[in-house]
C-alpha cells in the first residue's frame, strides 16, 4: 500500500498530524471572550488545540479532558471551578505542548511569564506588562525562553498582530541596523487627533471616544501616554536597544489638576484640556501642520533617544496618513535609510487582538 503524503508536500514526505497542544487561557474579557469564540471554530475545523484551563481574576476551571470553549467563559463566571487565581502550570503538566495564553492585562500574571517559560511552557500574550515593563523583567523572559526553548508569542502586544515586531527582528537578523522608529501606536489617540479640528472642544472628542469604546473607561489611561511608553519599549527592545522604563520621556496630555481627581470627577473636569490643545492646534495650523500623538525612537551617533508625546507634523509625513484608530509605524534602517518602511493597519480591537493570539498559538504548534 502506498504511503499517504500531504497535499503539496515533496514526493516521499510522510503525512503527519500536528501535535496536540493543551491551552490555558487567563482572562475572559473582551479579548479573551473573542479568543474562545475563535478557538471553538478552529476546534470544529479539526485544529489540535485542547482548552484545559480557563480563568478570570476570581475563578479558575481546569479539566484535563478539555473544556468546551463555547461555554467556558459562562462556567467560569458562574464559579464552576476553584476560587481565586489558580496557577495554570498544574493543568499543563505533562502536556507534549503546553501554552499559557495571557489575555488578562494582570500584573500578577505578567510577573509569572518568565517562571512558566522556565518550566518549559510556551507563553502567548496580549499584555504589555511582560516585555514592556522593567528591563529586568524583559531580560528574565528572554533568558528563560533561551534556556528552555519555550517560545514567547508577543505579536498581539503592539499593533494587534500587525507585522511590526516580526519585521524589526527580521531586519536585525538580516544585518540591518535600525536607526529610527516613529509611530502612532494608540488607536484612541489616533482617533482623537485625527478628529480634533481646533474649533470644537477637545474634551467633547474625548467623551465621544470613550462612548465609542476607543478609550478606557477612565480616559486618563490613554491620555497619559503610559500605554504607548510600554509599546515603544517593546519595539525598541525588539530592535536591539535595551531601554529601561525611565529611558523613555513621556509627555502626558493629562494636567496635574485632572490627574489627581477621583474617576467620578473626571468627566466634569475634562474642560481643562480644551484651551491648551486649542492653542497647540492653532500653532500647527499656521505652519500647515497637523497634531499627532507619536512614539519616537532616534539613534544618532550611537545615542538612543526615546519619547512619547504630541508632535506637529507636515501633512506629507507618513504618520499623518490613515484614518480612524489605525496604527502607523515608520521604520528607518540600513535598508530603508531615507524612505522608511511604513506599516499601517488596525492596531486595536478584540477581534484582531484575539486573532493575533491564536496566530501565535498556531505558530508554536506547527513548529513543534
Amino acid at each position: 500500500m502506498a504511503t499517504p503524503v500531504t497535499a503539496g508536500a515533496p514526493r516521499g514526505a510522510v503525512a503527519s498530524r500536528p501535535r496536540q497542544a493543551d491551552v490555558a487561557l487567563l482572562g475572559i474579557g473582551t479579548v479573551g471572550g473573542e479568543f474562545l469564540r475563535r478557538l471553538a471554530r478552529l476546534q470544529r475545523a479539526g485544529a489540535p488545540l485542547r482548552l484545559v484551563h480557563v480563568a478570570n481574576s476570581r475563578h479558575a476551571l481546569a479539566r484535563g479532558s478539555g473544556v468546551d470553549p463555547s461555554i467556558a467563559a459562562g462556567l467560569v463566571r458562574a464559579g464552576a471551578g476553584a476560587g481565586a487565581f489558580v496557577d495554570p502550570a498544574a493543568a499543563l503538566s505533562g502536556a507534549a505542548c503546553g501554552i499559557v495564553v495571557d489575555a488578562s492585562g494582570s500584573e500578577r500574571v505578567a510577573a509569572s511569564h518568565a517562571r512558566w517559560l522556565d518550566a518549559g511552557l510556551h507563553v502567548v500574550t496580549a499584555s504589555k506588562l511582560g516585555q514592556g515593563a522593567s528591563l529586568a523583567r524583559w531580560r528574565a523572559i528572554d533568558a528563560a525562553s533561551r534556556r528552555t526553548g519555550a517560545r514567547y508569542g508577543d505579536s498581539a502586544t503592539v499593533g494587534a498582530g500587525l507585522p511590526l515586531l516580526r519585521s524589526l527582528r527580521e531586519l536585525r537578523e538580516g544585518g540591518d541596523a535600525v536607526h529610527g522608529i516613529a509611530g502612532v501606536l494608540s488607536g484612541s489617540m489616533a482617533w482623537l487627533f485625527g478628529a480634533f479640528d481646533g474649533l470644537r472642544p477637545f474634551s467633547g472628542f474625548v467623551r465621544q471616544a470613550r462612548e465609542a469604546g476607543y478609550t478606557e473607561p477612565d480616559p486618563r489611561e490613554d491620555l497619559s501616554g503610559e500605554d504607548v511608553r510600554r509599546k515603544l519599549l517593546i519595539l525598541a527592545r525588539a530592535a536591539g536597544f535595551a531601554l529601561d522604563v525611565d529611558d523613555v520621556q513621556v509627555e502626558s496630555v493629562v494636567p496635574p489638576a485632572l490627574a489627581g481627581l477621583a474617576l467620578a470627577q473626571v468627566d466634569g473636569a475634562l474642560g481643562v484640556l480644551d484651551a491648551p490643545l486649542r492653542e497647540r492646534f492653532a500653532e500647527a495650523y499656521k505652519r500647515g501642520e497637523r497634531l499627532r500623538h507619536v512614539a519616537r525612537l532616534d539613534v544618532r551617533a550611537g545615542r538612543v533617544r526615546a519619547r512619547v508625546g504630541i508632535e506637529s507634523l507636515p501633512p506629507d509625513d507618513p504618520l499623518c496618513a490613515g484614518t480612524g484608530t489605525d496604527n502607523r509605524v515608520a521604520i528607518r534602517c540600513d535598508r530603508y535609510p531615507t524612505q522608511p518602511l511604513v506599516i499601517q493597519g488596525p492596531g486595536a480591537g478584540a477581534g484582531v487582538t484575539a486573532a493575533a493570539l491564536l496566530d501565535d498559538v498556531l505558530r508554536i504548534v506547527r513548529r513543534g
